[in-house]
């Protein structure tokens, strides 16, 4: 079983940045896919940034040119750099990706999600 620990989230002013990162527990080779999501209070999970197994990435027309997601292998970890921040851009983030390893195979996990928040 892979798991993915997401971190990075925190309080931030409007106009500021994080960056987020989602860890893969265990022995994997790489992250054939990812994807980080959000869920603001009272609203539906929303896809954020992607990237897919032919290094395709895509992103929510309402980030497009603030936030850049992209993986380390060997670091086992895949980031989501997000920079002016507004109070829009307020949710729980999570990491979904699906890694793979000559022991699984490919694996699809989640993250248990990290809070973003944004003050104006």
């Amino acid at each position: 079983q892979v798991q993915l620990v997401e971190s990075g989230g925190g309080l931030v002013q409007a106009g500021g940045s994080l960056r987020l990162s989602c860890v893969a527990s265990g022995s994997i080779l790489r992250f054939n896919a990812a994807r980080w999501y959000r869920q603001a209070p009272g609203k539906q999970r929303e896809l954020v940034a992607g990237f897919t197994s032919d290094g395709i990435t895509n992103y929510a027309d309402s980030v497009k040119g603030r936030f850049a997601i992209s993986k380390d292998d060997v670091k086992k970890t895949v980031y989501l750099q997000m920079n002016t921040l507004n109070p829009a851009d307020t949710a729980v983030y999570y990491c979904n990706a699906e890694t793979y390893s000559n022991t699984r195979g490919f694996f699809n996990s989640w993250g248990q999600g990290t809070q973003v928040t944004v003050s104006s």
